[in-house]
């Protein structure tokens, strides 16, 4: 009895002594953390977190943010190292359990009369103690008018467009809009009159509705009848060519219907001469045509080479109506893919080689239902965003002869959960550069430049289809290093972000009653 005394004895001695070690490890990474934020020394701070740890800051308005600790710690190299900021940084409260721990730090900034506090969240990962989550209850303090928090508002330009997909400025106040269940429209934004574009093809397959209930395996979601659902057909991206003011040519992506009712992705050309639509030809159609009004991709974008690059969706509502190679991984087939053509539709010589299979105009394969595609007008590189199926939504970076996974790497899960796809061993995928742990249905993404919201300059915007979020996205390095969530009490299902020839930002909303909606900054 008297050794078991002693044992336990000792255990709790050294169980005592450890807790006050780690105490005051705890206290020298936060004090570490604390010095970096008081004295603009970027490297401490990040020195305190684990490695691209992300962090909660709502503004209290109507945005949340989350940005890793490598774009937090970057806000204080703004001033020279060592300049002490106005403010008051100590240590309120440590609960250790284990190998875990939870802080709470006081801070203070007299020049402002502002009081708040920051929770850590610390790990002992291999024998030193980690940030691993932040939060605060601080809003942004801005250090010059540049850096004015931005008070994003909207404005409702026009209404009355049905489901609007894309838009496109021939001049400043002068849009082409495509309407997935309407027309392609030309519209004056000044004066609201709006035309119907004229000579466009008969074969578009129009959306229709379903009865979601008698959704089984077997069955495809055209054959269905009911009153319950609307499917995603119609017309998608309009796009001027490069030279327009020269050649006067559009280009526009939809979804074609054959004879037999089976559709597919199109892409055809024509100049636009006054209102009507001449010369039209066939560019591009994703043979071959099957049932089932989903996924059709439709995203296009000029790149800086000249050429223009399409998704193409794979088309599947269910992972298992997929052959035993899935449609998105064999180069023989178009579905799943990125094509990259001429814009008179002949195949570039410099296009990845994937041997004599691949079909004509195949730059990567890989993906699921990609609907928005933008350059990066700093680097010249194009970005596009995919619908994943539970959870999965991604942003990607698009790369030649890039292999995307789908369907069998994937950042969600699949509609069926009894679905394996077929084993491909030595293929390499390529990861996304972001993906979101909620859905958001991703849609027409654009880099935002202008003078409305300095500080968003070189960003992404992004609208999404699912609970109507909107999103600026951060990058750096073509890393994303944080995302803000705008709008989160004002949602809309949206459809596309476009900038004007003059900087003004425009968004479509996907309703019956579709809008075009101006941003603009009330802080200025």
């Amino acid at each position: 009895m008297k050794t078991l005394v002693t044992t336990l004895l000792l255990f709790l001695a050294n169980s005592a002594l450890q807790a006050q070690s780690d105490k005051v490890l705890i206290e020298s990474t936060i004090q570490k953390f604390i010095d970096g934020t008081t004295y603009n020394y970027p490297d401490s701070i990040i020195s305190t977190f684990y490695p691209e740890t992300r962090m909660f800051l709502y503004n209290g308005t109507d945005t949340v943010w989350s940005v890793t600790s490598e774009e937090y710690a970057s806000w204080y190299s703004r001033k020279p190292p060592g300049t002490r900021n106005a403010r008051y940084g100590q240590i309120s409260s440590i609960d250790i359990s284990l190998d875990v721990a939870y802080a709470k730090v006081e801070f203070l900034i007299p020049s402002f009369g502002n009081r708040y506090y920051d929770l850590l969240l610390l790990k002992k990962i291999r024998g030193e103690w980690k940030i691993v989550a932040k939060c605060t209850s601080a809003e942004p303090i801005p250090k010059t008018p540049a850096e004015m928090v931005p008070q994003p508002r909207k404005e409702v330009v026009m209404t009355g467009l049905n489901h609007p997909w894309s838009m496109t400025f021939l001049s400043e106040n002068e849009v082409l809009i495509a309407e997935k269940d309407g027309d392609l429209l030309k519209v004056d934004l000044l004066s609201k009159e709006q035309i119907a574009i004229q000579g466009l093809p008969d074969d578009v397959a129009r959306a229709v509705t379903i009865d979601t209930s008698k959704f089984r395996k077997g069955v495809f979601p055209s054959q269905l009848h009911g009153r319950t659902a609307s499917m995603n057909a119609g017309w998608f991206q309009v796009l001027l060519d490069p030279h327009f003011d020269d050649n006067q040519y559009i280009y526009l992506s939809y979804a074609a219907e054959n004879q037999a009712r089976e559709s597919t992705t199109k892409v055809i050309r024509g100049k636009l001469i006054e209102n009507k639509l001449i010369e039209v030809e066939t560019l591009f159609l994703a043979e071959p045509y099957s049932h089932g009004l989903y996924h059709y991709g439709g995203g296009m974008v000029f790149g800086p080479d000249g050429k223009l690059y399409i998704a193409i969706g794979e088309r599947n509502f269910y992972e298992y109506l997929n052959p035993e190679l899935p449609l998105a991984q064999d180069i023989s087939d178009k579905r799943g893919k990125i094509i990259r053509i001429n814009p008179d539709g002949s195949i570039p010589e410099d296009n990845p080689d994937f041997g004599a299979d691949a079909i004509p105009g195949l730059y990567a394969l890989g993906v699921r239902a990609p609907q928005g595609m933008t350059i990066d007008p700093t680097t010249d590189k194009i970005w596009f965003s995919e619908h994943g199926t539970i959870q999965g939504d991604e942003l990607n970076l698009l790369i030649a002869g890039a292999n995307y996974g789908w369907p069998n790497k994937t950042s969600g899960g699949y509609r069926d959960k009894d679905y394996a796809p077929m084993a491909l061993p030595g293929t390499v995928f390529t990861d996304p550069i972001h993906y979101w742990d909620q859905t958001i249905a991703p849609t027409g993404l654009t880099f935002y430049s202008g003078r409305e919201f300095p500080q968003w300059n070189g960003n992404i915007i992004l609208p999404g289809l699912s609970k109507g979020s909107l999103w600026r996205v951060i990058i750096e390095d073509d890393i994303v290093v944080g995302t803000e969530e705008l709008f989160i009490h004002d949602r809309v299902r949206l459809r596309k972000a476009v900038v004007s020839p003059r900087g003004q930002l425009y968004l479509l909303t996907d309703e019956d009653d579709g809008k075009l909606i101006r941003m603009y900054n009330a802080s200025r």
